[in-house]
């Protein structure tokens, strides 16, 4: 347990409405901001917690304001000008931002936040809406040691690891490495789960028996009956993949790192959204196998 802390939290999509509640069964004092304002009066109705009209109202005083939205350009939305939560953050108070985002923005923002005398960390999670409601996030984080020392215990209330990679942007950078790894691990399965199928295999035994040899995945165990069922509809949606892929693209090329197999699965993903797939779970690569 952590001391109690006076927090905000910014967005309740799927993953932070759970983020945030479980900030409220750990003690703190949670504040919250939505941009559609009824999504953040159900978050306050149902914990410990009150709603405010803008992010800098639910930023005032806090020590600790936690940030996750879509984009980079959300961040900036929430974050800066006469209503973001910097606007009502104090000096000493520490901006932590779960988005997962640009490393470049990361960096903008440690600078700002450097000068107003306010702790900087970029946090981006992998886990997915199960993690969030399991309160189980991996947390990848970039900023300075002090400053992570005093988050991190709070952020130990929906995580079941959070690690200090290096300095700001390296959180996001490391956000990227997942999402890269993930593409090609979904692509492949996608592959030998159509190839099972086609070729008349029973994948449960199938499955069953490879998951415990080198090909395990957490793809392949959470993934494959939902695959070979053609059911798509809940978990992590392509358009998100798509967006996250997109910013590891444009970090490759900055820095000349070749992706060739993420720029082809990208475009796989483009495909998927094209037939309609674009809330479809990333796992929905099978169905242009399966279907083509």
């Amino acid at each position: 347990m952590s001391e109690t802390m006076k927090t905000a939290f910014i967005g309740l999509g799927v993953m932070g409405y759970p983020m945030a509640g479980y900030l409220g069964k750990s003690g703190h004092d949670v504040a919250v901001y939505n941009r559609t304002a009824a999504k953040a009066e159900k978050w306050a109705g149902a914990h410990a917690g009150a709603a405010f009209a803008t992010p800098r109202e639910a930023a005032n005083g806090c020590d600790i304001v936690f940030v996750c939205v879509g984009n980079d350009d959300d961040v900036r939305s929430v974050v800066l000008g006469d209503d973001g939560v910097l606007a009502g953050m104090t000096k000493g108070s520490i901006l932590v931002d779960h988005t997962t985002a640009s490393a470049d923005l990361a960096r903008e923002l440690a600078a700002i936040c450097a000068e107003a005398g306010i702790g900087f960390l970029d946090a981006p999670v992998s886990g997915g809406q199960a993690g969030a409601e399991n309160g189980a996030l991996t947390v990848m984080v970039g900023g300075e040691q002090a400053i992570f020392d005093r988050a991190a215990p709070v952020i130990d209330a929906y995580s079941q690891a959070c690690t200090l990679i290096g300095p700001a942007g390296s959180g996001q950078l490391a956000k990227m490495v997942n999402q890269i790894c993930i593409a090609g691990v979904v692509q492949g399965l996608s592959e030998a789960m159509n190839f099972g199928m086609k070729a008349g295999l029973d994948m449960e035994k199938v499955i069953g028996t490879i998951s415990k040899g080198a090909a395990q995945s957490w793809q392949m165990e959470n993934r494959w009956e939902t695959m070979v069922e053609g059911k798509f509809d809940y978990g992590f949606a392509v358009d998100w993949m798509r967006k996250d892929l997109g910013i590891c693209l444009a970090e490759a090329e900055r820095s000349n790192a070749r992706l060739p197999t993420t720029a082809l699965i990208d475009q796989f993903y483009a495909q998927v959204q094209a037939r309609g797939g674009a809330r479809w779970d990333t796992s929905s690569l099978v169905h242009l196998l399966a279907n083509d």
